[in-house]
């Protein structure tokens, strides 16, 4: 099972068998309940995009419409397929505009109307999966073309706010080595239970997460990937109220990699849990369909609770999302599993417990890319000793096989950082990896050495609270701060009014062809 740390096989089995158990119930709860953005995000592969006026989209007005109408414990396939043909619309966006206005109606159709309106619908849904199946083919082509970027791929973070200025940033990054772009959310936007239309250039902090600025973004990558002779992956975020649209829009422009966390909007962002993880089911669907890579988050609890202490739970998260992942079809290349060098410095024998941490979760999770991110908690504004902080990250992922290295910032959590900044640190990573890029082959901690006997501790800890989650159910665990340290109980959060149990007839036509059905 293990070379370095000889773990047993046994005991790993038991880990993931505990997460499966943990879970299933929660897949039970994602597979009765829609939630308006899932409907939402059947509309929008249909082709439905655009707003109004005042920003509103076009699928939000229609998806209320309905939902005021006959509600969506049926889905909003039905009425809105059988509307087109009983108005004599062909277009699902006229429908939209006059549903807006008052002048539609819905009703649920019955007999050869119901029949009718669910061919169309899941005619109309399949010409979206089609367009996110050609993209998938396309990258797979680009990337036979271009080539693949060695591992580590080293993942770099542009976002100003301005869809305009982030693309010669990008372009930039990509010419200095960067193999993979994030562009960071807009502060909030999460929590907007709408996604913007349009190319955006008044973002805070970030950049708004949108379709047109997903196409502009593509677009220079793929441009500075045939310059450059490698293909240039783009990232965002599909976490947040509109989880399952950002994916949808994500696999509609051909996106890499989304952050897609099965917990993050629970605990960070106080969204209620049965909404994220129906949600997150339903995205994750999409993502295994387009070939994305998925990033989780396990390195935000660490900004919360102790490196040390809660490293237990990382590893837990680790495994409940793995399972979730498989679940929802993912197959390990797309595992972007999250973990962090987030130990305080001062800490003897810290570089050793991050070595350790670093290498469990290598070695448990064997065949993923991983996503290793670099110290943040504990940037002071010394730019000299974060610089150093950030060189002994990247030695860690060089000496772990990590997959995706985020790059840290000696000016992290101070300014937002100048091209100065991150071509520093990129020569950061350049040099530790053509350093000690090998050292990997030449590293064997002892089998009763203090790093193999720290990740055997944290194993234990893990399969100890997995014990304990599948006595009290994993909702009630969140709900008691076992993640994070933050409290979000089932019945609370934001957008648990956007939640719908299913009724008898549901017909979703994207899931039944992300499940097989059809």
């Amino acid at each position: 099972m293990s070379e370095l740390l000889h773990l047993n096989k046994r005991t790993v089995t038991r880990a993931r068998a505990l997460a499966r158990t943990a879970g299933a119930p929660v897949v039970d709860i994602a597979k009765q309940h829609t939630t308006v953005s899932v409907e939402r995000a059947v509309l929008r592969l249909a082709g439905l995009s655009g707003a109004d006026v005042e920003g509103t989209p076009w699928v939000n007005h229609l998806v209320d419409r309905v939902r005021a109408d006959v509600g969506l414990e049926q889905g909003v396939a039905l009425p809105v397929w059988h509307a087109l043909r009983r108005e004599g619309l062909s277009d699902v966006t006229e429908l939209a505009q006059r549903a807006a206005a008052g002048a539609v109606t819905f009703t649920m159709p019955d007999g050869r109307d119901h029949d009718h309106a669910a061919t169309k619908a899941r005619r109309a849904v399949s010409a979206g999966i089609t367009r996110i199946d050609r993209n998938r083919v396309q990258r797979d082509k680009l990337i036979k073309r271009y080539g693949n970027p060695p591992a580590p791929w080293i993942y770099l973070i542009v976002a100003t706010g301005d869809i305009d200025e982030d693309v010669p940033q990008a372009i930039a990054a990509a010419r200095e080595g960067a193999d993979v772009i994030a562009v960071i959310r807009s502060t909030g936007q999460s929590l907007l239970d709408f996604v913007p239309e349009g190319a955006t250039h008044e973002g805070f902090a970030g950049t708004y997460a949108t379709q047109e600025n997903f196409r502009i973004m593509r677009a220079a990558l793929d441009e500075v990937s045939k310059e450059l002779g490698r293909y240039v992956r783009l990232t965002n975020y599909a976490s947040g109220l509109c989880m399952p649209e950002i994916a949808t829009l994500a696999g509609l422009e051909r996106l890499d990699m989304m952050l897609n966390d099965s917990m993050y909007g629970i605990l960070f962002r106080d969204i209620n849990p049965i909404r994220t993880f129906v949600d997150q089911r339903f995205s994750r669907q999409i993502h295994a369909r387009a070939g994305i890579i998925i990033n989780t988050g396990e390195d935000n609890y660490l900004t919360t609770a102790d490196a040390i202490d809660a490293a237990h739970t990382v590893t837990v998260s680790q495994l409940l999302n793995e399972y979730f992942a498989k679940e929802a079809g993912l197959e390990d290349w797309q595992l972007g599993l999250g973990h962090a060098f987030e130990i305080v410095p001062e800490i003897p024998d810290s570089f050793r417990l991050e070595l350790a941490h670093a290498l469990l979760t290598r070695e448990l999770f064997p065949d993923a890319p991983l996503k290793w991110m670099p110290p943040t908690k504990h940037m002071t504004g010394d730019i000299f000793r974060g610089y150093l902080l950030d060189g002994f990250f990247n030695l860690v992922g060089a000496l772990t096989g990590q997959g995706i290295l985020l790059v840290g910032m000696m000016t992290e959590a101070v300014v937002t950082p100048w091209l100065s900044d991150r071509d520093l640190a990129l020569q950061n990573v350049r040099y530790v990896l053509n350093a000690a890029g090998g050292l990997r082959e030449d590293f064997h901690p002892p089998r009763d050495g203090f790093i193999v006997q720290r990740a055997h501790a944290v194993l234990d800890e893990a399969i100890t609270l997995l014990e304990r989650i599948n006595d009290e159910t994993l909702l009630n665990a969140i709900g008691d701060g076992t993640f994070g340290l933050m409290k979000r109980p089932a019945n609370a959060g934001r957008g648990l009014d956007g939640v719908v149990v299913k009724g008898e007839g549901y017909l979703n036509p994207a899931t039944e062809i992300l499940e097989g059905q059809s």
